[in-house]
């Protein structure tokens, strides 16, 4: 058995949204056991991201200027500025907001990412996923990154996405995985 299918998520954290027109931001908090500094690699490092994000990029995101990202599942990069990049306590481009603060020894590692409402539950699943993964490969233990369509078929999205839509008082969206692009 690999190691992603021993790798189970735990139940929907509390996570908050703060409702605004179509747009909502999803805020997740989540306490690491890894020091700022190796944090910050694991969010800023081309090939870090691509262990754990949903997304790739061309190139850093610790330093202010645009990149090339490339959500999993999603064939066309988008051009992304990075707008703020102080190591190891802030980070922002596009729609997110990462932030950084030494917490018992570990990290306390909060993202703010702008989402359709209609979308905000999958998107809190998704996310929960990521910073699991994350976790795992910053503690020497990596279960491979689990993103995009192979995400939405994990049975532990699902489930936390029913979670996370009944903690916002939504509906959860039905979603169907697409076929692979030839």
């Amino acid at each position: 058995m690999t190691e992603t299918e021993l790798y189970a998520p735990g139940p929907a954290n509390q996570v908050r949204v703060r409702k605004d027109g179509e747009k909502w931001t999803l805020i997740l908090v989540r306490d690491l056991r890894h020091a700022p500094d190796k944090v910050w690699q694991a969010l800023t490092d081309p090939a870090q991201l691509r262990e754990w994000a949903p997304f790739e990029t061309d190139g850093s995101l610790g330093a202010v200027g645009t990149v090339k990202l490339t959500w999993v599942g999603t064939p066309t990069p988008i051009d992304t500025r990075v707008t703020r990049a102080e190591a190891p306590k802030a980070l922002e481009y596009g729609d997110m907001r990462w932030e950084l603060e030494a917490c018992g020894g570990g990290t306390r590692l909060t993202l703010w990412a702008k989402i359709d409402r209609r979308f905000v539950s999958m998107g809190a699943a998704g996310w929960h996923i990521a910073f699991d993964v994350l976790d795992h490969l910053l503690g020497g233990t990596p279960i491979g990154r689990i993103a995009g369509g192979d995400a939405v078929k994990f049975a532990g999205w699902q489930r936390l996405n029913a979670e996370y839509a009944k903690q916002f008082g939504i509906e959860p969206p039905a979603w169907t995985p697409r076929a692979p692009q030839k």
